[in-house]
């Protein structure tokens, strides 16, 4: 396992219909990056540099974890695990193929 890999996956809302999954530093930073300036508080600049210390070996990756998770929750766009994977699985059966 990558050292910069998150023990479990966060999943959060992008927008209305677009989930993404979270599995480790460079997704977290990347997310927080992109978020829009308007929107940003001290929690998401919190979350942003625990994740830059991690990735500089500053801080352990479990703290980048749970201040990222802190950020989706506070933010509002945290999405439950287990209702993501299911609708992941099933966009991945049967190849978007249309059967004639």
């Amino acid at each position: 396992m990558n050292a910069e890999c998150f023990s479990s996956s966060i999943f959060v809302k992008r927008a209305t219909y677009i989930v993404q999954e979270i599995a480790s530093l460079a997704d977290a930073i990347e997310f927080l990056d992109e978020w829009p300036g308007d929107r940003r508080d001290l929690i998401h600049e919190t979350a942003l540099r625990a994740c830059y210390d991690a990735h500089d070996a500053r801080k352990p990756v479990s703290a980048a974890r749970n201040a990222f998770l802190g950020f989706s929750k506070r933010a509002g766009i945290l999405v439950d695990p287990t209702s993501a994977t299911k609708w992941i699985a099933a966009c991945k059966s049967g190849g978007g193929k249309v059967q004639v």
